[in-house]
């Protein structure tokens, strides 16, 4: 029988993170630090509003857009949260913020066109973008610089088949934000070289200085910017698949067209829920996420100074629920670091090349987890690094 396959799936790598979580499935003992997940549960009013939904029979498909209400409560938590102008005729409710990635680069990408992508970034960027024909082009970002995307890294990487930038602050894998002003420094490279931008904001609650700016909102960019968010990770919803995605008018429609014939709705359970978590926020002043943030940042402090005081350098992660240290002292690469101490110490982290080549030598810890367990985590990294450094 004849291979099936295509060349592009053939040549797709298998995710970097999904290895290691595999691993420790075979490991009773090991503590992982690799899951990007919020340990908490979904607050019980949204899940009450999900059941009720399904007691009153709503299971049949929603609108290719979504739920109306979901959609008009998205525009007025994006207007009164981030100051961003948005319309319900011109929004999309996807699967989660993954789908809203995959179809705005399908609908942009043809052959040979070439994506900007920040360097450490989120795995599924750069495979996405190979699958829809066009070519992923890395900006190196530095922690030297706050991993963030500066205006010379961009104009470096930039040619005449640039077609699009994507840019993902917060940062998963670094923690890394992009203040208001740093922003405003890249929009004009960006209107130079006509790019579209394509905003992942999906950790837009989950900052810690400050308030989160989106690019959306940088004046004169709204109309180039894809705009994508969700509920996974600001309201604890990863399961629900469910996040949204606002776009211009003319690309707007051709998502629509796509996500038409390959999801054709999001699931309508989730929508009830999301629309419960929306009006709930409005009503509490989105409390529940509040807590959540402020016992991120509880962690996230704990292990930051844990990691630099056992000379580990490490960025202070200023949004998301990941920090991302530097393992060289150990004369590892991160790859190898996460491979032994896995086996040595049975906890797992994420070998920081798979999100990019800039991320080598560091490895990403997700603090989205309880602090018994960050704690003895922590010890046994300790433990590991002492043993990797002795003179």
């Amino acid at each position: 029988m004849r291979d099936f396959l295509a060349k592009h799936a053939k040549e797709l790598k298998p995710s970097g993170i999904r290895k290691y979580f595999d691993m420790v499935e075979s490991l009773p003992d090991a503590i992982s630090l690799g899951v990007g997940e919020p340990d908490f549960s979904t607050p019980w009013d949204v899940r009450s509003a999900a059941i009720r939904s399904l007691q009153k029979g709503y299971t049949q498909y929603t609108a290719n857009r979504g739920l109306k209400e979901l959609r008009e409560l998205i525009v007025r938590y994006l207007a009164e949260r981030f100051g961003v102008e948005s319309r319900a005729e011109q929004m999309i409710i996807t699967v989660g913020a993954s789908e809203g990635i995959d179809l705005a680069l399908r609908s942009v990408c043809e052959p040979g066109d070439e994506i900007l992508i920040p360097d450490p970034a989120y795995v599924s960027y750069s495979p996405i973008v190979n699958l829809c024909g066009g070519v992923p082009v890395s900006v190196a970002c530095h922690a030297e610089n706050g991993f963030i995307l500066t205006p010379e890294a961009i104009e470096r990487a930039v040619t005449t088949r640039t077609k699009a930038i994507i840019v993902a602050y917060p940062n998963n894998p670094t923690g890394a934000i992009m203040t208001r002003e740093q922003l405003e420094k890249i929009a004009p490279v960006i209107e130079k070289h006509d790019l579209l931008v394509i905003s992942d904001e999906i950790y837009a609650e989950l900052t810690y200085c400050g308030k989160h700016s989106s690019f959306a909102a940088i004046k004169g960019m709204r109309e180039r910017t894809v705009l994508l968010g969700g509920f996974s990770k600001s309201f604890a919803m990863t399961g629900w698949r469910i996040g949204f995605a606002s776009a211009p008018e003319a690309l707007d429609a051709a998502m629509l067209k796509i996500h038409q014939y390959t999801a054709l709705c999001a699931p309508r359970v989730s929508q009830h829920a999301a629309v419960a978590a929306l009006s709930g926020g409005f009503k509490d002043g989105f409390a529940s996420v509040e807590n959540m943030r402020q016992e991120y940042d509880r962690r996230r402090r704990f292990l930051v100074k844990e990691f630099n005081d056992m000379g580990l350098a490490c960025f202070e992660p200023r949004g998301a629920f990941y920090a991302f240290p530097s393992v060289e002292k150990t004369g590892l690469t991160g790859e190898g670091f996460a491979s032994a101490l896995l086996q040595e110490e049975q906890v797992a982290v994420v070998p920081g090349n798979a999100f990019g080549s800039c991320g080598n030598f560091h490895v990403r810890c997700s603090y989205a987890t309880g602090m018994a367990e960050l704690t003895e985590a922590v010890k046994r990294i300790a433990r590991f690094v002492k043993n990797r450094t002795k003179s």
